[in-house]
C-alpha cells in the first residue's frame, strides 16, 4: 500500500508546505497532494504554484492536485502547465482532476456554473484536449461543452501525465474507466460500503472500452487520527497498529494508494503515520 500525504495549502503566518513536503518525503511517504479551492477568506495559496514550488524542494514524491477543478483551467492550458511540470520535475506529475463541484467558488471568479449533465460533458471534453494536444501536432475538437481549434502543444510530454479523476457519480465513473488513468475517491464521500459498485462501474466501463482494468489506479483520500479512537466512520483512527491494519485492508477494495489527510495537529500526525504506521505497512 502506498501511502501520501495531502499538504494544507495555508498562507496564514508560519505556514510552510514546502517544509511540510520536505518531511513528508523524508519520513518515506510515496507522494503528496493538495486541494484545490481558490475562493474563501482563509488565507491559502493557489494550488499549481504550491505544487510547483514543491516539486521544486523535493526529488522523490511525486505531486499530485487532490483534485484541480476544471473550470478554474482551460484544459489545454493546463496541458501545458502539465506537460511543464512534468517534465522539470523528472516526471513526478500526477494530474488529479474533476468536474468542480463547488459552483458558489466558480460563480464568485464569474466562471462558468454547469448543470450536473454539463459537467460531466465538459470533463470528457477535458481529457480528449489534455490527451489530443499532448499527442498530436494540431489538435481541434468540438465537443459539447469545450472546444479547441489547431492547439498546439510543443514539447509532447517525454512519459505519459497519469490522469486520475476524482468524482462519484456514475455517469463520471463510467467516463473515469473509459479515458482516465486513476480514480481518487474521499472516504468522506465515498465511505467503504459503496466503494465495490462504484469501483465496479470504472472496471467494466474499462473492459467496455477496450483498456485493461487493471492498469487503473485506484487511491483513497483517508481521514487519519494516529491516538485515540475517534468515534467517526469517515475517517480511520486508533494506535498506530490498528491504524496501520485497516489502512492495508483498503487493499481487499481494491486501492493500491491511501493519501492521509491528518485529523488534529498536523505536524504531529504527519510525524505519527511516518514514523509508526508507514514501516507497519512496508513489512
Amino acid at each position: 500500500m502506498r501511502l501520501g500525504y495531502n499538504l494544507s495549502t495555508s498562507a496564514a503566518p508560519g505556514a510552510d508546505p514546502v517544509a511540510d513536503a520536505r518531511e513528508a518525503e523524508a519520513l518515506g511517504f510515496d507522494f503528496v497532494c493538495v486541494s484545490d479551492h481558490l475562493h474563501g477568506t482563509h488565507p491559502s495559496f493557489e494550488t499549481w504554484t504550491v505544487l510547483t514550488w514543491v516539486a521544486a524542494n523535493t526529488e522523490r514524491v511525486q505531486v499530485i492536485p487532490n483534485v484541480l477543478g476544471l473550470p478554474y483551467r482551460a484544459p489545454a492550458v493546463l496541458a501545458k502547465m502539465a506537460e511543464s511540470l512534468h517534465r522539470l520535475s523528472g516526471g513526478r506529475l500526477v494530474l488529479g482532476l474533476g468536474a468542480g463541484g463547488m459552483d458558489a467558488e466558480f460563480a464568485a471568479f464569474g466562471l462558468d456554473v454547469r448543470s450536473a449533465g454539463a459537467k460531466v460533458e465538459a470533463l470528457d471534453d477535458a481529457l480528449d484536449i489534455l490527451h489530443g494536444v499532448w499527442r498530436e501536432p494540431a489538435f481541434t475538437h468540438d465537443g459539447r461543452q469545450l472546444r479547441v481549434v489547431g492547439a498546439e502543444v510543443e514539447p509532447k510530454p517525454e512519459t505519459p501525465i497519469p490522469v486520475w479523476i476524482g468524482a462519484n457519480g456514475p455517469r463520471v465513473l463510467a467516463l473515469t474507466g473509459r479515458k482516465a488513468d486513476g480514480w481518487l475517491p474521499s472516504m468522506a464521500f465515498a465511505p467503504p460500503d459503496v466503494i465495490p459498485e462504484r469501483r465496479d462501474i470504472i472496471l467494466q466501463a474499462a473492459t467496455d472500452a477496450g483498456r485493461d482494468p487493471a492498469a487503473l489506479t485506484f487511491t483513497y483520500n483517508v481521514g487519519v487520527h494516529v491516538g485515540e479512537r475517534r468515534d467517526d466512520p469517515r475517517m480511520v483512527s486508533g494506535e498506530a497498529g490498528e491504524v496501520a491494519e485497516r489502512l492495508a485492508g483498503l487493499a481487499e477494495l481494491g486501492f493500491h494508494a491511501v493519501n492521509v489527510w491528518p485529523v488534529g495537529d498536523e505536524a504531529t500526525q504527519r510525524r505519527a503515520v511516518g514514523e509508526q504506521v508507514l514501516p507497519l505497512l512496508a513489512r
